[in-house]
């Protein structure tokens, strides 16, 4: 299910405003330069941010998002037109092959469910071209980032273009393993309406993410640090395996299937 911070019309037109300014993309561009990625696919592309700056440098980009919302925020901007957008999820994608694939803003750890989660790795690795890479950012468990999300640390008031403001505050509700939910509280001041948006993320440990990854086809190349958050991020950079690797790693599962037999 789509969070209302995403999925409500009203809250999904003022997310941009309310996320501020996305430093944290230019890594991710400079990425895309890097691998010399001509063709991406932004998994959990949201209001198209980073799909519509890729696009702006003459990438060949598909965005794809469960919120409808979001997406039609993003099919309203200068530019969309640039942009394949697609309704869903890394699940249950059309044939493409792209040179990059990337969650960005933590998207990764909206995933929550390990199915949902093991399909979005499947779904990445499908779309990308054997060599291509899938690079996305997630919480560092260990720094517990949950501990600020309370009403005195987050609240604030934004305001809106033309005029009027928004007041937002968040605080967790519940903390269990690795999933911490918590409620985002917004309230406008032109006309006093109250919404909330309840949301759950997972915080998946480091090996476990890795241990994901190969077994769904990647190599690990690294793990780096978040420029704009230094400590408190792990960014994962991980290759689609040529056709000989996925033959060696099907071959060896196989083998270690048989020998537990």
């Amino acid at each position: 299910m789509v969070d209302a911070l995403f999925g409500h019309p009203r809250l999904a037109a003022v997310y941009d405003v309310l996320d501020g300014e996305r430093g944290d993309l230019d890594a991710y561009l400079a990425m895309a330069a890097e691998f010399g990625a001509r063709r991406v696919l932004d998994i959990g592309c949201g209001t198209g941010v980073f799909a519509l700056l890729l696009a702006e440098r003459g990438i060949e980009v598909v965005g794809v998002d469960p919120a409808r919302a979001s997406l039609d925020v993003a099919r309203g901007k200068p530019g969309a037109e640039r942009v394949r957008w697609l309704d869903g999820d890394a699940t249950a994608l059309p044939p493409l092959r792209v040179d990059l694939a990337t969650m960005t803003g933590n998207a990764a750890q909206a995933i929550v469910g390990h199915e949902e989660w093991r399909g979005t790795l499947r779904g990445a690795q499908r779309a990308l071209r054997p060599g291509g890479r899938l690079v996305f950012e997630t919480r560092d468990p260990g720094r517990r980032a949950w501990e600020e999300w309370n009403r005195a640390a987050t609240h604030g008031v934004t305001p809106l273009p033309g005029g009027g403001a928004v007041e937002s505050w968040l605080e967790v509700t519940e903390v269990s393993g690795p999933l911490v939910t918590f409620r985002s509280t917004l309230v406008f001041e032109d006309d006093g309406e109250v919404l909330v948006s309840d949301s759950t993320l997972r915080f998946r440990e480091r090996a476990e993410v890795a241990e994901d990854l190969v077994a769904e086809g990647f190599v690990v190349e690294g793990v780096r640090d978040a420029p704009d958050r230094p400590g408190r991020e792990l960014v994962f950079v991980a290759r689609k395996g040529g056709e000989e690797e996925f033959v060696a790693r099907e071959g060896g599962e196989r083998q270690r299937a048989v020998s537990r037999r």
